[in-house]
């Protein structure tokens, strides 16, 4: 028999029983205290975790204190990707010694005076955040002087301890030193990635502080050498240009709804798979924000596929107190007050400034396109027409469409192999002469009868159960993918030399990308060589491809292993290829033969898992049954 335990009426003897202590709490007289104040180093490296993740945030603090400070010229320097050694110099207005001493301790900043400036924020960083987390978790050092002081003052921390200050010789303006970042935090050094990936960045945060102040002279060197230097230029448009060498690219300026609109921005046809090439800029920040990208893009309309961004920068002023920059601890995210009316008045802009006549693209859009896609009061940049949407998710019924609302009889080339009759003008439906044949020999796809091509953009089948219409660019992209992707799995993706190199310019990141998944690259049938920091050569493109532009595909595939961060390159493989067989399917407005119809219903009966969609989503076919019709015709 097992033993019985007694419990007492109360666990507690009268001398551990909890007593009344500061503030109505109760402690345990034989438990051990638990919570306890942090020591100021430990918060400091706690709070350096929110501001710096790598190197490259070093430098973007150190930068922003630096445009704060008034600076014209800066020089950033770093070895080893910024693991060894990050030196920022500027030639700002420079601090006293007391201010020096202070702007390394905790919540000291010459920001904020008060609780009201909180909220309508004009700096971009502030010394008393950023400056002691560094100190934290590095050997840091800091010299300054002020134009009218003699001497200047020199800051020594290493790791959090406490500063020495002493006097020194120093040019005016500031520098900030940064050694063996995270040698106290070995977790987080093990995470920093390797010494290329880590240049790619702190080169892409010095690219959008130049982006976005033109009139500032920036430096940048690796090692020992210059790898970019960014003259004062006169303009934003101008330095963005001097960013994207070689793009056309087209300048909007124009004051809107309260804000002043800079933009300048490629052409369409060299947009890119994700926002990766798209610099956003609100009130001198670089920020990141998909709902700004997105709106950006949809100025461009239906010439620009769901998913691609335009290249260049776009640069907003609003008043301060619209604007919240405290939603990120790097400030690199901000909220509007009235964002969604800003996005609405900046497509609006940029649509008329460029969406439709820049580049002599599509012809100008019915009415009802504007009334369809924009609230409020719209006006049709082309044509000046104007309409009235109360509600944005209503639809409302809408006017007949132009002729060619996609503005495609101009387009007369037909694609190859195939050609359109010398002189012939092809029909909008243009019907095939053909004959049914049987239906036991042949797929679903390919015993259709394929009645013909309509605006050269869709084909119209006829099958036993109803009509069937086919977007003949989803229905191609759906197919090649398919080709792509089987080709892949069997690491034989055939590869097309060109007889000529394409060389491309690319930034300091795509060109690290590059370099890095050369392999995994080359997998995909994609043949990339670097000659040099900026420049990449491709001289093979898959076969089934040969067609698209090399450096589509090859910035393409980068946007995608850029998106994908460090992960592998197997998550990033699906979309790349996906995107690769978009710019070589058969696109709308190309003209079709006969046989070219019936070959494409025939490859869609070869791919293993059809459904019924293209790799990006779209629907490939419509079925109208034929019950349908006779019912809708009262037969």
């Amino acid at each position: 028999m097992g033993r019985r335990i007694v419990r007492p009426a109360h666990p507690f003897t009268p001398a551990d029983r909890p007593r009344p202590g500061a503030l109505g709490l109760v402690a345990w007289g034989t438990v051990t205290q638990t919570i306890q104040v942090m020591a100021d180093a430990l918060a400091d490296q706690i709070a350096a975790g929110e501001v710096v993740e790598r190197p490259a945030s070093v430098v973007k603090e150190l930068l922003e204190n630096a445009l704060d400070a008034q600076a014209t010229r800066i020089t950033v320097e770093m070895e080893n990707g910024g693991r060894t050694r990050i030196c920022v110099t500027d030639n700002g207005v420079g601090m006293s010694p007391e201010d020096a001493t202070l702007c390394v301790q905790r919540h000291a900043t010459s920001k904020l005076s008060h609780r009201d400036q909180l909220f309508s924020i004009g700096t971009l960083g502030f010394r008393g955040e950023a400056l002691p987390s560094i100190a934290s978790v590095s050997d840091f050092e800091l010299r300054t002087r002020t134009s009218e002081a003699v001497a200047g003052t020199r800051v020594a921390i290493a790791g959090g301890a406490p500063g020495k200050v002493s006097e020194v010789g120093c040019p005016s303006g500031t520098t900030v030193v940064v050694r063996d970042l995270f040698y106290n935090v070995p977790a987080r050094l093990k995470f920093l990635r390797t010494k290329a990936t880590e240049s790619g960045q702190i080169a892409a945060v010095c690219l959008r502080v130049a982006l976005c102040h033109p009139e500032l002279q920036l430096t940048l060197t690796r090692d020992g050498r210059t790898a970019r230097t960014w003259l004062k230029a006169n303009s934003f448009a101008e330095r963005v240009r001097a960013a994207f060498p070689g793009e056309t690219l087209t300048s909007v300026a124009e004051d809107a709804d309260g804000m002043r609109i800079e933009a300048v921005l490629g052409p369409p046809e060299r947009a890119r798979s994700g926002a990766a090439g798209l610099h956003l800029f609100i009130n001198g920040r670089p920020i990141r924000d998909t709902s700004l990208a997105r709106a950006v893009a949809f100025a461009y309309g239906s010439v620009l596929p769901p998913g691609r961004y335009p290249i260049g920068a776009l640069r907003l002023a609003l008043p301060l107190d619209e604007v919240d920059v405290n939603v990120h601890p790097q400030k690199s995210e901000v909220r509007l007050r009235e964002g969604r009316r800003r996005f609405d008045a900046l497509t609006r802009t940029l649509a008329k400034g460029l969406g439709l006549s820049a580049w002599r693209g599509p012809a100008a859009r019915s009415q009802s396109y504007w009334t369809r896609n924009l609230p409020g009061h719209v006006r049709d940049p082309i044509g000046g027409a104007e309409a009235r949407i109360e509600d944005p998710g209503q639809e409302l019924p809408t006017g007949p469409e132009p002729s060619d609302p996609w503005g495609l009889g101009a387009v007369v080339e037909p694609r190859e192999p195939s050609r359109a009759p010398a002189g012939d003008q092809p029909s909008p439906l243009a019907a095939p002469t053909q004959t049914r044949v049987p239906t036991e020999s042949k797929g679903y796809f390919a015993s259709m009868r394929v009645i013909g091509q309509v605006r050269r953009m869709f084909l119209v089948c006829e099958a036993s159960d109803g009509l069937h219409i086919l977007d003949q660019h989803a229905a191609d992209e759906r197919v090649r993918y398919d080709q792509l992707r089987k080709s892949y799995k069997k690491s034989a993706v055939k590869t097309q030399a060109l007889l000529f190199p394409e060389r491309i310019a690319c930034s300091e990141r795509e060109a690290n990308l590059v370099e890095t998944h050369r392999d995994e690259i080359s997998s995909v049938g994609l043949d990339c060589a670097l000659l040099g920091p900026d420049t990449v050569a491709v001289r093979a493109v898959p076969a089934l491809l040969r067609r698209a532009s090399p450096e589509r595909l090859l910035r393409d595939l980068l946007g995608e292993l850029e998106g994908h961060g460090d992960r592998t390159f197997g998550d990033a493989v699906d979309m790349a290829l996906a995107t690769m067989a978009c710019h070589a399917a058969i696109r709308a407005g190309d003209y079709l033969a006969p046989e070219e119809m019936q070959t494409l219903l025939a490859n869609l009966d070869a791919i293993d898992e059809f459904g019924s969609h293209c790799p990006h989503g779209r629907p490939v076919a419509l079925t109208v049954p034929f019950s349908d019709l006779e019912r809708r015709l009262g037969r």
